[in-house]
């Protein structure tokens, strides 16, 4: 049993660093925002096709009044993934071993 524990709690290790890479993505958009990109740069396009599929459904939810508000929810919904997913998946590791 303890090799399942182990591989759940490496998954949860796993989610969690793609969780927070998300984050720090979403957060670096944000910021990037405020100075008008150039839509052509490459770092620009990178961010767009990486947060995008987390921020359209959102965006797609709540109306733009000038301030886009997608990328606090998106935030907050992958913190609260990581406390309530990644940290389940952590006690369920813990106890199969």
């Amino acid at each position: 049993m303890f090799i399942l524990g182990n591989m759940v709690t490496a998954l949860a290790r796993i989610i969690d660093i793609i969780l927070e890479a998300l984050k720090w993505l979403i957060i670096i958009r944000a910021l990037i925002s405020w100075v008008n990109p150039d839509p052509y740069n490459q770092i620009v396009q990178f961010l767009q096709k990486t947060t995008d599929p987390l921020l359209a459904p959102i965006r797609k939810y709540i109306p733009m009044t000038g301030i886009d508000f997608s990328p606090i929810i998106a935030f907050l919904v992958i913190y609260f993934a990581q406390i309530f997913l990644v940290s389940n998946l952590l006690e369920i590791g813990i106890r199969l071993r």
